[in-house]
């Protein structure tokens, strides 16, 4: 089957990437200092991160200069405000990317799990933005990190079935909305990690026209049932508010998982792991892209804009891979008939895996 690969120049292919941060960015260390933490246990797991700055929105400040806490309100307030501001922004610049205007866009699909609101973010985008209001919508939500695969596996489906018809997707993680301060290590070790960002792809299956962009050729998931608390989102009766938890183990279950999960998406195409060209890996930090680069044998070099992205932005969530993805575009090291793969990690716990090919 790898000839046949080759030839799949009907697939439905990326033709547009955006992204968009918060303009307010913090050092781990003026994050430390902004909440006054002097915990030495908790100022190492900031300062060893391997994260250098992250865009994020702080609580206000309160009468004695300390910041606030913020209801659940607040926060859901937070992520709508700063969701569509992100979003709006990601989808125009991807937009802009493709050489598409608002109205071509045919179908809309909006990922997140920052927050919950009805109706979702695809319904206040299409006002936004000035959509078609005949635009086909999705809203995933609550799926976690892995979620922008689980939402480009609809859109690649969508857009193959509408040949030549514009699909779009779009991540917004306001992580700033899913924070908890409350001292404790397990609270710590998720603030320490998450930052705020949106992402936006276009595809589009070429109709007739020579072919441009990123083949999306195959996806396949893998959940390991047997991990599916080690990494949730739900309410903390002790807070009031939602709450995200992250198990001490989740990098060695995604590690030890991730051949598995490799082998599934290549299955019957006659293509190996030394195929693989490049890497687009989710910045789900140090010790997570560490585990699947040992279990998978990567080098530095393959996962060169997952760290990256993770150190000037930390973990982005849903959209990590696509700012990753848009780095790799930019250093325009892909070349005509070279493989990639897609690979996101979240809750379930789950492997989200996509084969491209330019």
């Amino acid at each position: 089957m790898r000839l046949g690969v080759k030839k799949r120049v009907d697939a439905p292919r990326i033709v547009g990437v955006g992204t968009a941060v918060p303009a307010t960015s913090y050092s781990q260390r003026e994050l430390l200092d902004e909440f006054r933490i002097t915990d030495p246990r908790i100022r190492s797991v900031f300062l060893n991160s391997a994260i250098d700055r992250r865009g994020l929105t702080l609580p206000p400040l309160g009468p004695d200069g300390s910041r606030c806490v913020e209801s659940q309100g607040d926060l859901l307030r937070k992520h709508v405000t700063n969701g569509l501001a992100l979003g709006t922004r990601a989808v125009a610049s991807c937009l802009d990317a493709a050489g598409a205007t608002p109205s071509d866009v045919g179908y809309l699909c909006c990922v997140s799990s920052t927050g919950f609101i009805t109706p979702g973010f695809s319904a206040l985008l299409i006002k936004e933005l000035g959509l078609s209001v005949h635009c086909s919508r999705l809203d995933v939500v609550g799926m976690g990190c892995n979620a922008g695969l689980n939402g480009l596996t609809a859109v690649a489906g969508w857009a193959g079935a509408h040949p030549g018809e514009l699909a779009l997707m779009v991540c917004i993680e306001a992580c700033s909305a899913a924070y908890v301060f409350d001292g404790t290590m397990r609270s710590s070790v998720v603030n320490s990690l998450f930052g705020d960002g949106a992402a936006a792809v276009a595809v589009r299956r070429p109709d007739g026209d020579v072919p441009r962009g990123t083949a999306l050729l195959r996806f396949s998931s893998c959940i390991i049932p047997d991990a599916i608390d080690a990494m949730r989102y739900d309410w903390d009766d002790d807070h009031g508010k939602f709450s995200f938890r992250l198990d001490q183990d989740v990098p060695y279950v995604v590690g030890a998982h991730a051949e598995l999960a490799l082998g599934k998406l290549l299955d019957g195409t006659d293509l190996h792991r030394s195929d693989i060209s490049h890497w687009i890996i989710h910045s789900g930090g140090k010790k997570v892209i560490d585990s699947v680069r040992a279990n998978l044998g990567l080098s530095r070099h393959d996962v060169r804009h997952t760290t990256g992205v993770l150190r000037e932005h930390g973990n982005l969530s849903s959209g990590s891979f696509l700012f990753s993805y848009q780095r790799l575009l930019a250093e325009q090291s892909a070349v005509p008939g070279e493989f990639g793969v897609l690979m996101t990690m979240g809750p379930g716990s789950t492997i989200e895996m996509a084969l491209v090919a330019w």
